[in-house]
Order: C-alpha cells, then structure tokens, then sequence
C-alpha cells in the first residue's frame, strides 16, 4: 500500500497514536482528517498541524457518524484510508465494581461496534479508488486478557476477530484490512494503567508507516510480536504475564 498520497481518517486523531499517525502521514504528503470528542484537544491538534482536517464528533454517537460521513463524502470523495483508532477503556475488580456494566457497554461500542458501523458506511467509498485501506487499532490484548483491564480485553479480542472476517471478505476488493496491535503505550489515555512504562507513541506510528508500506496486515508493534508467538506456545504463559 502507498504511504503517500491518501485521503486519510482517522478517528480519535487528536493525541496518542491517533496524533501521531496523523503527523507522519501528514508529513509524508497525504491529506489527513482527524475526529475526536474534545474539541480543546482537536483545536490543539489542528494548531500544531495546519494541513490536517479535523471533525468535532463522538464516534458513538449515530448522528454525528452520519454528519461525518456525509462530510467526507461531499468534501473528501477521494478518501481511500480509514484508521479506526478511537477507544476507550476502563480499569475493572469483576468482584467488587458495581458498574461493570455501563463500563463493558460503552468500551464495546467504542471499541467495536462503533468500527463496525463507520466500516459499513465507508466501505462504498472505499471500493470506488483505485487502491484503499481499512486500519483497525487493537492491542496486545487481542491475544490474552488482563483481569483488570476485562471489558476492554475482550473488545479488543472481537476487533482482532472481526478484522480477519473483513479481511477475507474484502480480499477480492481494492481495500486492504490492516490491524495495527501495540503493547501499553506511554499516552495520557493509558495513564490509569502504568502507560509511563509503555512504548512511545511515535513507535507505534513508525512501526505502521513501515508496515503500511509493505503490505504487512497484522502490525504487532514492539514486544506485543513476542507475546503472539508466547501465546501461540503457551496460552497459560500468556495469560500470567498479562496479569502479574
């Protein structure tokens, strides 16, 4: 797939990984639309990078998905990438917590539900160019869960799911199904749990640059490729490294 060139979206676009992502494709001469919920934050994002379009919206809510993509398709006909980077995430105690609900809830519609449906709406578009990509952001958790991170795990597990059925489905399109799977990442939105251990976000925004460029569809970003294969050995091993 070409790195240079695109019409780009991508959700959750205004810090961490999304605005990473958004830097370097910007600098690599792609055009670049961000989404995010904040609108501080994405008036932020949009000051340190002029080139870059932006939309005010929340990814779970239809109505401003719709606006979304009716936008895109008047303004942005070209668009042939979505990176679907939005997320949310919450930390659990399965015994105690007394909101385990709302919390699974609102990470499977974000996480994946929202993917789902913003896919379905562009896929059209997608097939119309010549070449064009879907990119969907999981995790090292699409391998193994950590109990204090459950519902988040496991939407990262039906993502990671999902993205193979699409991949199959879409192979005899023009649109590649890329998965970018980081390990903990140092952002703000991994604060909560221990994310000043994690890898920079410029990594995972390089490793995806590169793996982009070489068709490489299951982007397993840093030590979450030795995890994989740990996993593959040795679910049990898996599971405890996860949760020590």
């Amino acid at each position: 797939m070409k790195t240079t060139q695109n019409t780009v979206l991508i959700t959750g676009g205004s810090a961490g990984i999304g605005f990473q992502l958004a830097t370097l494709l910007a600098d690599a001469g792609n055009t670049v639309i961000i989404t995010g919920r904040d609108a501080a934050r994405l008036a932020h994002a949009a000051t340190a990078l002029p080139s870059v379009h932006t939309f005010n919206g929340d990814i779970t809510n239809a109505t401003d998905v719709n606006r979304l993509v009716a936008w895109i398709k008047h303004d942005f006909p070209d668009l042939n990438m979505v990176i679907n980077n939005a997320g949310a995430a919450s930390l659990n105690d399965l015994r105690a917590d007394t909101d385990t609900f709302a919390k699974a809830s609102h990470e499977m519609l974000t996480n994946y539900l929202s993917v789902i449906r913003l896919n379905e709406l562009l896929i059209p578009l997608l097939e119309k160019q010549s070449a064009s990509a879907i990119v969907n952001v999981s995790s090292i958790f699409a391998f193994a869960p950590g109990k204090k991170l459950a519902s988040y795990a496991a939407t990262k597990a039906a993502l990671h799911s999902y993205t193979q059925s699409l991949r199959l489905w879409l192979a005899p399109s023009t649109i590649k199904v890329f998965e970018l799977m980081p390990p903990l990442v140092n952002t703000a939105f991994s604060a909560g749990i221990g994310g000043h251990k994690g890898i920079p976000p410029a990594e995972v925004a390089t490793a995806f640059i590169e793996a982009l460029e070489n068709d490489v569809y299951e982007i397993r970003v840093a030590n979450t490729e030795a995890f994989y294969h740990l996993s593959l050995a040795s679910p049990v091993d898996a599971l405890s490294v996860l949760n020590e």
